[in-house]
Protein backbone atom coordinates (compact mmCIF):
# COMPACT_ATOMS: atom_id res chain seq x y z
CA UNK A 1 0.00 0.00 0.00
CA UNK A 2 1.47 3.69 -0.79
CA UNK A 3 2.13 4.63 3.00
CA UNK A 4 3.52 1.72 3.72
CA UNK A 5 5.92 2.37 1.38
CA UNK A 6 9.80 3.66 2.40
CA UNK A 7 10.46 5.76 -0.64
CA UNK A 8 7.01 7.41 -1.97
CA UNK A 9 7.08 8.41 -5.71
CA UNK A 10 5.70 12.04 -6.50
CA UNK A 11 4.16 13.29 -10.30
CA UNK A 12 6.28 16.64 -10.61
CA UNK A 13 4.42 18.98 -12.99
CA UNK A 14 6.64 19.73 -16.38
CA UNK A 15 7.94 23.34 -16.19
CA UNK A 16 8.04 24.88 -19.74
CA UNK A 17 10.66 24.40 -21.39
CA UNK A 18 13.01 27.00 -22.45
CA UNK A 19 16.36 25.42 -23.83
CA UNK A 20 16.76 22.79 -25.89
CA UNK A 21 15.08 19.85 -25.57
CA UNK A 22 15.99 17.10 -22.61
CA UNK A 23 15.83 14.05 -22.89
CA UNK A 24 12.91 12.58 -20.85
CA UNK A 25 12.00 8.70 -19.13
CA UNK A 26 9.78 7.01 -16.92
CA UNK A 27 10.61 8.12 -13.74
CA UNK A 28 11.05 11.53 -15.04
CA UNK A 29 8.16 12.87 -14.24
CA UNK A 30 8.53 11.60 -10.75
CA UNK A 31 10.64 13.34 -7.93
CA UNK A 32 12.55 10.47 -4.89
CA UNK A 33 11.50 11.54 -1.19
CA UNK A 34 12.85 10.70 1.89
CA UNK A 35 11.66 8.20 3.88
CA UNK A 36 8.67 8.60 6.77
CA UNK A 37 10.04 8.42 10.58
CA UNK A 38 6.83 6.05 11.24
CA UNK A 39 9.00 3.14 10.67
CA UNK A 40 11.14 4.15 13.37
CA UNK A 41 7.90 3.91 15.65
CA UNK A 42 7.20 0.49 15.54
CA UNK A 43 10.29 -1.01 15.61
CA UNK A 44 11.03 0.84 18.72
CA UNK A 45 7.42 -0.57 19.66
CA UNK A 46 8.48 -3.99 18.53
CA UNK A 47 11.85 -3.61 20.96
CA UNK A 48 9.87 -2.27 23.90
CA UNK A 49 7.33 -5.63 23.45
CA UNK A 50 10.22 -7.57 23.04
CA UNK A 51 12.28 -6.54 26.32
CA UNK A 52 8.98 -6.86 28.08
CA UNK A 53 8.30 -10.04 27.34
CA UNK A 54 11.37 -11.19 28.18
CA UNK A 55 11.59 -9.04 31.48
CA UNK A 56 8.62 -10.86 32.83
CA UNK A 57 9.53 -14.75 31.53
CA UNK A 58 9.51 -16.94 34.33
CA UNK A 59 12.88 -17.41 36.27
CA UNK A 60 14.99 -20.68 37.02
CA UNK A 61 12.85 -21.60 39.83
CA UNK A 62 15.60 -22.15 42.91
CA UNK A 63 15.72 -25.75 44.61
CA UNK A 64 17.86 -27.88 46.72
CA UNK A 65 20.14 -30.06 44.60
CA UNK A 66 21.20 -33.23 45.82
CA UNK A 67 24.36 -35.40 44.03
CA UNK A 68 23.55 -38.81 44.29
CA UNK A 69 26.68 -40.88 45.24
CA UNK A 70 27.46 -44.27 46.87
CA UNK A 71 27.47 -44.55 50.72
CA UNK A 72 26.41 -46.56 53.67
CA UNK A 73 22.99 -47.48 54.61
CA UNK A 74 21.37 -48.88 57.17
CA UNK A 75 17.52 -50.12 57.90
CA UNK A 76 17.06 -49.77 61.65
CA UNK A 77 14.04 -50.34 64.34
CA UNK A 78 14.28 -46.72 66.14
CA UNK A 79 12.73 -47.49 69.99
CA UNK A 80 13.52 -45.88 73.36
CA UNK A 81 15.33 -48.62 76.16
CA UNK A 82 16.73 -48.43 79.74
CA UNK A 83 19.37 -50.11 81.43
CA UNK A 84 19.19 -52.70 84.11
CA UNK A 85 21.50 -54.88 86.11
CA UNK A 86 21.87 -58.42 84.86
CA UNK A 87 21.83 -60.06 87.54
CA UNK A 88 19.43 -58.44 90.06
CA UNK A 89 18.70 -60.01 93.51
CA UNK A 90 15.68 -58.78 95.93
CA UNK A 91 16.65 -59.35 99.29
CA UNK A 92 13.10 -60.03 101.15
CA UNK A 93 12.48 -61.03 104.87
CA UNK A 94 12.34 -64.65 105.08
CA UNK A 95 10.06 -64.60 107.84
CA UNK A 96 7.68 -62.35 109.57
CA UNK A 97 9.47 -60.76 112.47
CA UNK A 98 10.58 -56.98 113.08
CA UNK A 99 14.03 -55.44 111.08
CA UNK A 100 16.62 -54.11 112.89
CA UNK A 101 17.56 -50.70 110.69
CA UNK A 102 20.07 -51.72 107.60
CA UNK A 103 23.40 -49.92 108.34
CA UNK A 104 24.44 -50.34 104.63
CA UNK A 105 23.58 -47.57 101.78
CA UNK A 106 22.97 -47.78 98.01
CA UNK A 107 26.42 -47.62 96.25
CA UNK A 108 28.10 -49.69 99.23
CA UNK A 109 29.61 -52.82 98.45
CA UNK A 110 28.89 -55.96 99.69
CA UNK A 111 30.69 -59.52 99.06
CA UNK A 112 28.75 -62.76 98.99
CA UNK A 113 27.04 -63.97 102.47
CA UNK A 114 27.84 -60.84 104.01
CA UNK A 115 25.37 -60.26 106.52
CA UNK A 116 22.93 -57.57 105.17
CA UNK A 117 20.17 -57.27 107.67
CA UNK A 118 18.81 -58.73 110.68
CA UNK A 119 15.24 -59.57 112.02
CA UNK A 120 14.18 -60.32 115.35
CA UNK A 121 13.59 -63.56 116.30
CA UNK A 122 10.86 -63.09 119.39
CA UNK A 123 7.48 -63.21 117.10
CA UNK A 124 8.72 -66.57 116.21
CA UNK A 125 8.43 -67.43 120.27
CA UNK A 126 4.67 -66.79 120.16
CA UNK A 127 3.94 -68.58 116.88
CA UNK A 128 6.41 -71.58 118.75
CA UNK A 129 4.12 -71.94 121.83
CA UNK A 130 1.27 -71.53 119.47
CA UNK A 131 2.23 -74.40 117.75
CA UNK A 132 2.58 -76.71 121.02
CA UNK A 133 -0.70 -76.01 122.19
CA UNK A 134 -1.96 -77.09 119.18
CA UNK A 135 -0.16 -80.67 119.30
CA UNK A 136 -1.37 -81.05 122.97
CA UNK A 137 -4.98 -80.36 122.25
CA UNK A 138 -4.97 -82.76 118.96
CA UNK A 139 -3.08 -85.65 120.91
CA UNK A 140 -6.11 -85.09 123.54
CA UNK A 141 -8.85 -84.92 121.21
CA UNK A 142 -7.64 -88.23 119.48
CA UNK A 143 -8.12 -90.01 123.16
CA UNK A 144 -11.11 -88.40 123.17
CA UNK A 145 -12.76 -90.29 120.18
CA UNK A 146 -13.51 -93.52 121.83
CA UNK A 147 -16.27 -91.90 123.94
CA UNK A 148 -17.95 -90.92 120.70
CA UNK A 149 -18.74 -94.44 119.76
CA UNK A 150 -22.02 -96.20 121.04
CA UNK A 151 -22.11 -97.75 123.87
CA UNK A 152 -22.86 -101.98 123.60
CA UNK A 153 -26.36 -102.16 125.11
CA UNK A 154 -27.70 -100.11 122.39
CA UNK A 155 -26.34 -102.38 119.82
CA UNK A 156 -28.00 -105.23 121.94
CA UNK A 157 -31.24 -103.15 122.23
CA UNK A 158 -31.56 -102.83 118.68
CA UNK A 159 -30.77 -106.66 117.82
CA UNK A 160 -33.47 -107.23 120.45
CA UNK A 161 -35.95 -105.18 118.54
CA UNK A 162 -35.09 -106.40 115.62
CA UNK A 163 -36.01 -110.21 116.82
CA UNK A 164 -39.04 -109.24 118.21
CA UNK A 165 -39.85 -107.49 115.08
CA UNK A 166 -39.34 -110.68 112.89
CA UNK A 167 -41.19 -112.79 115.16
CA UNK A 168 -44.40 -110.37 115.11
CA UNK A 169 -44.25 -111.08 111.58
CA UNK A 170 -43.88 -114.50 111.60
CA UNK A 171 -47.56 -114.66 113.88
CA UNK A 172 -48.89 -111.86 111.23
CA UNK A 173 -48.19 -114.37 107.94
CA UNK A 174 -49.67 -117.19 109.93
CA UNK A 175 -52.76 -115.23 110.81
CA UNK A 176 -52.72 -114.23 107.04
CA UNK A 177 -52.39 -118.26 105.71
CA UNK A 178 -55.17 -118.28 107.80
CA UNK A 179 -57.48 -115.54 106.73
CA UNK A 180 -56.08 -116.84 103.50
CA UNK A 181 -58.39 -120.68 103.77
CA UNK A 182 -60.88 -119.20 105.11
CA UNK A 183 -61.79 -116.80 102.57
CA UNK A 184 -61.60 -120.12 99.64
CA UNK A 185 -63.28 -121.98 102.02
CA UNK A 186 -66.00 -119.52 101.80
CA UNK A 187 -65.65 -119.14 97.84
CA UNK A 188 -66.29 -122.86 97.70
CA UNK A 189 -69.47 -122.78 99.77
CA UNK A 190 -70.88 -120.06 97.47
CA UNK A 191 -70.33 -121.71 94.59
CA UNK A 192 -72.32 -124.84 96.52
CA UNK A 193 -75.10 -122.74 97.46
CA UNK A 194 -75.43 -120.97 93.87
CA UNK A 195 -75.78 -124.70 92.59
CA UNK A 196 -78.79 -125.55 95.15
CA UNK A 197 -80.54 -122.74 94.85
CA UNK A 198 -80.64 -122.49 91.26
CA UNK A 199 -82.01 -126.48 91.97
CA UNK A 200 -84.56 -124.97 94.71
CA UNK A 201 -82.98 -126.85 97.43
CA UNK A 202 -81.91 -124.49 99.38
CA UNK A 203 -84.01 -120.69 100.15
CA UNK A 204 -82.39 -117.53 99.32
CA UNK A 205 -81.64 -116.87 102.46
CA UNK A 206 -79.31 -119.60 102.82
CA UNK A 207 -77.38 -118.38 99.79
CA UNK A 208 -77.39 -114.99 100.72
CA UNK A 209 -75.50 -115.94 103.98
CA UNK A 210 -73.10 -117.94 102.16
CA UNK A 211 -72.69 -114.67 99.90
CA UNK A 212 -71.99 -112.54 102.92
CA UNK A 213 -69.52 -115.12 104.93
CA UNK A 214 -67.01 -114.51 101.40
CA UNK A 215 -67.20 -111.14 102.17
CA UNK A 216 -66.39 -111.35 105.43
CA UNK A 217 -63.50 -113.69 105.09
CA UNK A 218 -62.30 -111.64 102.08
CA UNK A 219 -62.50 -108.53 104.74
CA UNK A 220 -60.45 -110.88 107.20
CA UNK A 221 -57.86 -111.13 104.51
CA UNK A 222 -57.34 -108.15 103.63
CA UNK A 223 -56.27 -107.01 107.50
CA UNK A 224 -53.97 -109.88 107.83
CA UNK A 225 -52.18 -108.76 104.71
CA UNK A 226 -52.42 -105.07 106.35
CA UNK A 227 -50.69 -107.06 109.53
CA UNK A 228 -48.11 -108.94 107.95
CA UNK A 229 -46.72 -105.45 105.74
CA UNK A 230 -46.36 -103.69 109.06
CA UNK A 231 -44.20 -106.06 110.57
CA UNK A 232 -42.09 -106.22 107.77
CA UNK A 233 -41.45 -102.49 107.62
CA UNK A 234 -41.30 -103.01 111.49
CA UNK A 235 -38.39 -105.51 110.98
CA UNK A 236 -36.82 -102.70 108.26
CA UNK A 237 -36.81 -99.93 110.90
CA UNK A 238 -34.80 -102.22 113.08
CA UNK A 239 -32.65 -103.76 111.27
CA UNK A 240 -32.13 -99.85 109.53
CA UNK A 241 -31.57 -99.18 113.31
CA UNK A 242 -28.92 -101.40 113.78
CA UNK A 243 -26.99 -100.49 111.14
CA UNK A 244 -26.77 -97.00 112.06
CA UNK A 245 -25.44 -97.80 115.45
CA UNK A 246 -22.82 -100.66 113.87
CA UNK A 247 -21.65 -97.01 111.05
CA UNK A 248 -21.47 -95.01 114.45
CA UNK A 249 -19.28 -97.69 115.87
CA UNK A 250 -16.97 -96.74 112.38
CA UNK A 251 -17.54 -93.40 112.20
CA UNK A 252 -14.94 -92.25 114.66
CA UNK A 253 -11.79 -93.50 112.57
CA UNK A 254 -12.03 -90.60 109.98
CA UNK A 255 -11.48 -88.25 112.67
CA UNK A 256 -8.61 -90.24 113.72
CA UNK A 257 -7.13 -90.22 110.38
CA UNK A 258 -8.33 -86.33 110.68
CA UNK A 259 -6.11 -85.52 114.14
CA UNK A 260 -2.81 -87.78 112.78
CA UNK A 261 -3.00 -85.09 109.85
CA UNK A 262 -3.43 -82.05 111.67
CA UNK A 263 -0.39 -83.55 114.23
CA UNK A 264 1.57 -84.18 111.30
CA UNK A 265 1.12 -80.48 110.01
CA UNK A 266 1.83 -78.98 113.51
CA UNK A 267 4.91 -80.89 114.08
CA UNK A 268 6.20 -79.91 110.67
CA UNK A 269 5.23 -76.36 111.66
CA UNK A 270 7.23 -76.65 114.60
CA UNK A 271 9.94 -77.53 112.32
CA UNK A 272 9.62 -74.88 110.01
CA UNK A 273 9.88 -72.68 112.58
CA UNK A 274 12.84 -73.40 114.49
CA UNK A 275 14.45 -73.49 110.75
CA UNK A 276 13.17 -69.71 110.51
CA UNK A 277 14.42 -68.79 113.64
CA UNK A 278 17.86 -69.95 112.26
CA UNK A 279 17.16 -67.71 109.47
CA UNK A 280 16.62 -64.30 110.85
CA UNK A 281 20.45 -63.22 109.68
CA UNK A 282 20.12 -62.26 105.99
CA UNK A 283 22.85 -62.47 103.41
CA UNK A 284 23.59 -61.45 100.31
CA UNK A 285 23.69 -64.06 97.94
CA UNK A 286 26.67 -62.76 95.81
CA UNK A 287 29.05 -60.07 95.99
CA UNK A 288 28.16 -56.79 94.26
CA UNK A 289 26.88 -52.91 95.03
CA UNK A 290 23.84 -52.25 97.33
CA UNK A 291 21.28 -50.68 94.62
CA UNK A 292 18.61 -49.85 96.64
CA UNK A 293 17.54 -50.03 99.72
CA UNK A 294 13.66 -51.03 100.07
CA UNK A 295 13.27 -50.64 103.74
CA UNK A 296 15.33 -48.22 105.45
CA UNK A 297 13.89 -47.89 109.14
CA UNK A 298 13.08 -50.54 111.88
CA UNK A 299 9.59 -52.03 111.43
CA UNK A 300 7.80 -54.93 111.77
CA UNK A 301 7.65 -56.85 108.33
CA UNK A 302 5.97 -59.82 107.07
CA UNK A 303 7.59 -62.87 105.24
CA UNK A 304 8.49 -61.45 101.73
CA UNK A 305 8.93 -58.17 102.16
CA UNK A 306 11.50 -56.79 99.83
CA UNK A 307 14.59 -55.23 102.26
CA UNK A 308 17.26 -53.91 99.78
CA UNK A 309 18.26 -55.26 96.08
CA UNK A 310 21.91 -56.12 95.28
CA UNK A 311 23.96 -56.43 91.77
CA UNK A 312 26.80 -55.53 90.36
CA UNK A 313 26.44 -52.80 88.14
CA UNK A 314 29.49 -53.49 85.91
CA UNK A 315 26.88 -55.94 84.57
CA UNK A 316 24.59 -53.89 82.61
CA UNK A 317 21.71 -54.96 79.83
CA UNK A 318 19.02 -53.09 77.53
CA UNK A 319 15.33 -53.32 77.32
CA UNK A 320 14.12 -51.89 74.78
CA UNK A 321 10.29 -52.34 74.46
CA UNK A 322 9.00 -52.37 70.53
CA UNK A 323 6.04 -52.46 68.63
CA UNK A 324 5.76 -56.09 67.71
CA UNK A 325 5.08 -55.29 64.07
CA UNK A 326 8.70 -54.39 64.48
CA UNK A 327 9.96 -57.12 66.42
CA UNK A 328 9.87 -59.54 63.81
CA UNK A 329 12.09 -57.75 61.92
CA UNK A 330 14.64 -57.78 64.92
CA UNK A 331 16.82 -61.43 64.85
CA UNK A 332 19.57 -62.02 67.67
CA UNK A 333 23.12 -60.97 66.87
CA UNK A 334 21.48 -57.75 65.12
CA UNK A 335 23.56 -54.60 65.77
CA UNK A 336 22.31 -51.69 67.80
CA UNK A 337 23.36 -47.93 67.92
CA UNK A 338 22.95 -46.16 71.06
CA UNK A 339 23.53 -42.10 70.75
CA UNK A 340 22.20 -39.32 72.86
CA UNK A 341 22.90 -40.78 75.69
CA UNK A 342 24.59 -37.80 77.24
CA UNK A 343 27.93 -38.31 75.64
CA UNK A 344 29.42 -37.86 72.16
CA UNK A 345 30.36 -40.96 71.48
CA UNK A 346 28.06 -43.46 69.96
CA UNK A 347 27.66 -46.75 71.98
CA UNK A 348 28.00 -50.39 70.60
CA UNK A 349 25.13 -53.43 71.84
CA UNK A 350 24.07 -56.97 69.93
CA UNK A 351 20.61 -57.96 70.58
CA UNK A 352 20.76 -61.38 72.72
CA UNK A 353 17.32 -62.46 72.57
CA UNK A 354 13.80 -61.48 72.44
CA UNK A 355 11.31 -62.28 75.04
CA UNK A 356 8.86 -64.94 73.93
CA UNK A 357 5.03 -63.08 75.01
CA UNK A 358 3.90 -59.35 73.90
CA UNK A 359 2.74 -56.97 76.58
CA UNK A 360 -0.05 -54.84 76.21
CA UNK A 361 0.96 -51.04 76.59
CA UNK A 362 -1.09 -47.51 76.39
CA UNK A 363 1.03 -45.16 74.00
CA UNK A 364 0.81 -41.20 74.93
CA UNK A 365 -2.13 -40.85 72.49
CA UNK A 366 -4.07 -43.31 74.62
CA UNK A 367 -3.96 -46.86 71.79
CA UNK A 368 -3.13 -50.04 73.07
CA UNK A 369 -0.31 -51.12 71.48
CA UNK A 370 1.54 -54.58 71.56
CA UNK A 371 4.98 -54.61 72.47
CA UNK A 372 8.20 -56.58 72.68
CA UNK A 373 11.14 -56.38 75.00
CA UNK A 374 14.21 -57.20 73.41
CA UNK A 375 17.25 -57.91 75.40
CA UNK A 376 20.58 -56.67 74.88
CA UNK A 377 23.86 -56.61 75.67
CA UNK A 378 26.34 -53.91 75.36
CA UNK A 379 29.83 -54.69 73.19
CA UNK A 380 32.04 -52.10 74.66
CA UNK A 381 34.11 -53.34 77.79
CA UNK A 382 33.00 -50.01 79.73
CA UNK A 383 29.88 -48.47 79.66
CA UNK A 384 29.69 -44.83 81.39
CA UNK A 385 26.04 -45.75 82.12
CA UNK A 386 23.98 -47.02 85.47
CA UNK A 387 21.03 -49.19 86.43
CA UNK A 388 17.93 -47.76 84.75
CA UNK A 389 18.72 -45.34 82.17
CA UNK A 390 16.76 -44.29 79.80
CA UNK A 391 18.58 -44.25 76.42
CA UNK A 392 17.55 -44.04 72.42
CA UNK A 393 18.49 -47.17 70.27
CA UNK A 394 18.62 -48.04 66.92
CA UNK A 395 18.88 -52.13 65.92
CA UNK A 396 20.43 -52.38 62.46
CA UNK A 397 17.91 -54.81 60.88
CA UNK A 398 19.68 -54.80 57.11
CA UNK A 399 22.17 -52.40 55.33
CA UNK A 400 24.24 -52.12 52.53
CA UNK A 401 27.91 -50.41 52.85
CA UNK A 402 27.75 -48.79 48.92
CA UNK A 403 24.03 -48.12 48.25
CA UNK A 404 23.38 -45.38 45.45
CA UNK A 405 21.16 -43.22 47.79
CA UNK A 406 19.02 -40.29 47.90
CA UNK A 407 16.28 -38.59 50.37
CA UNK A 408 13.29 -39.66 51.20
CA UNK A 409 12.11 -36.29 50.41
CA UNK A 410 13.13 -36.17 46.52
CA UNK A 411 10.80 -39.48 45.73
CA UNK A 412 7.35 -39.14 44.77
CA UNK A 413 4.66 -41.40 42.62
CA UNK A 414 4.78 -41.23 39.07
CA UNK A 415 1.89 -40.30 37.30
CA UNK A 416 -1.05 -42.25 36.18
CA UNK A 417 1.04 -43.11 32.51
CA UNK A 418 4.20 -44.61 34.75
CA UNK A 419 3.21 -46.53 37.77
CA UNK A 420 6.39 -46.56 40.57
CA UNK A 421 8.28 -44.21 42.12
CA UNK A 422 9.87 -40.65 40.22
CA UNK A 423 12.81 -38.59 40.96
CA UNK A 424 13.44 -34.94 39.42
CA UNK A 425 16.82 -35.40 38.09
CA UNK A 426 18.59 -31.97 36.86
CA UNK A 427 19.93 -31.77 33.37
CA UNK A 428 21.15 -28.52 31.63
CA UNK A 429 19.73 -26.85 34.45
CA UNK A 430 15.97 -28.59 34.00
CA UNK A 431 14.13 -30.72 36.06
CA UNK A 432 13.37 -34.38 33.97
CA UNK A 433 11.13 -36.81 35.29
CA UNK A 434 12.88 -40.07 35.73
CA UNK A 435 11.38 -43.42 37.10
CA UNK A 436 13.26 -45.11 40.12
CA UNK A 437 13.93 -48.62 41.71
CA UNK A 438 14.13 -48.56 45.44
CA UNK A 439 15.36 -50.91 47.18
CA UNK A 440 15.91 -50.67 51.17
CA UNK A 441 15.27 -47.45 52.87
CA UNK A 442 14.90 -46.28 56.07
CA UNK A 443 13.22 -42.80 57.53
CA UNK A 444 15.48 -40.52 55.53
CA UNK A 445 17.23 -42.02 52.79
CA UNK A 446 16.58 -44.82 50.49
CA UNK A 447 18.35 -46.97 47.92
CA UNK A 448 18.38 -46.61 44.76
CA UNK A 449 18.80 -49.69 42.58
CA UNK A 450 17.91 -48.45 38.98
CA UNK A 451 17.50 -45.20 36.68
CA UNK A 452 20.17 -43.47 38.83
CA UNK A 453 23.82 -43.05 38.27
CA UNK A 454 26.59 -42.48 40.76
CA UNK A 455 27.06 -38.19 40.53
CA UNK A 456 23.67 -37.78 39.15
CA UNK A 457 21.85 -34.63 40.64
CA UNK A 458 18.33 -34.93 41.72
CA UNK A 459 15.85 -32.36 43.55
CA UNK A 460 15.35 -32.67 47.33
CA UNK A 461 12.38 -31.21 47.86
CA UNK A 462 10.19 -31.28 44.11
CA UNK A 463 6.95 -29.98 45.77
CA UNK A 464 6.54 -27.03 43.28
CA UNK A 465 8.21 -28.30 40.59
CA UNK A 466 6.62 -29.25 37.36
CA UNK A 467 9.16 -31.31 34.55
CA UNK A 468 11.19 -29.19 32.15
CA UNK A 469 10.75 -26.55 35.07
CA UNK A 470 14.16 -23.95 35.01
CA UNK A 471 16.11 -24.33 38.22
CA UNK A 472 18.76 -23.44 40.19
CA UNK A 473 20.53 -24.14 43.13
CA UNK A 474 19.40 -22.10 46.16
Amino acid sequence: MAHDADLRLTKETPAPETGPAAPVTALGRFKLRPPSRRWLYWALGLGVVGLTVWALRPGPKRVDLITVEPGPLAVTVDAEGRTRVSDRFVIAAPVDGRLSRIALAAGDPVTANQVVARLDPLPLTTEVQQAQARLSELRAQTRGVDTLRPKADALDQAQNRIAAAQADQSWAEADLARAAASWQQAQRDLERADELAAQGAISAQARESAALAVASQEQAWKAAQQQVDSAIATVNAAQNDLQILQAEQQDPDYLLDVYAAEIASTEAALTRLADAARRTTITAPSAGQVLRIVEESARYVTAGTPLLEVGDPDQLEIVIDVLSSDAVKIQPGDRIRIDQWGGDETLLATVSYLEPAAFTKVSALGVEEQRVNVIATFTDAVVPLGDGYRIDTQIVVDENPEALTVPISALFPCDSDTSGTCVFQVERNRAQVTPVTVGLRNTFDAEVLTGLDAGDTVIAYPESVESGDRVQPR
